[in-house]
């Protein structure tokens, strides 16, 4: 069984919302629970409801965000996490720049084995964008981007 003592949103009755900024520190983990079998688990997340707003014109945009992900020692958990995409509900940003920071977010966060972030947002002006990240955790001594 995992230890779930530390977490602060799930089964909160006091949960607070808050719409106007991506914020990673909403995020929280608990222990791979799949790290005790042999192999690799994969965990795929789909939500449906996520919205931001375009930086220019202001305007809702909608998507499907698809997360899959090769855990290591930690997993995202599930409240956290429909805190975090809320956060992204009133703030100005790029179809591509929301899959960055979301990207970036789940990476510091998880350490994972490997990550995808894709946003499958709905058409606008009858053309989807769908930005997707791909990541996969350098092996020891290898640096990404050449760094």
């Amino acid at each position: 069984m995992t230890n779930t003592d530390h977490l602060k949103a799930l089964g909160s009755s006091a949960t607070k919302y808050a719409f106007d900024k991506p914020d990673p520190s909403l995020l929280e983990t608990f222990g791979n629970p799949m790290a005790a079998v042999s192999g690799r688990g994969t965990i795929k997340i789909v939500a449906p409801e996520f919205t931001s707003l375009c930086p220019i014109t202001g305007q809702p945009d909608f998507a499907t965000i698809v997360v899959e992900y090769r855990p290591r020692d930690l997993c995202v958990e599930s409240k956290s996490w429909k805190l975090y995409l809320g956060s992204f509900r009133n703030h100005g940003e790029f179809h591509e720049s929301c899959i960055a920071t979301i990207t970036q977010a789940l990476i510091d966060l998880l350490d994972p084995w490997e990550l995808l972030v894709r946003g499958e947002f709905t058409p606008r002006g009858g053309i989807p964008f769908w930005p997707e990240i791909w990541y996969k955790r350098p092996e020891e001594g290898v640096t990404l981007n050449g760094n």
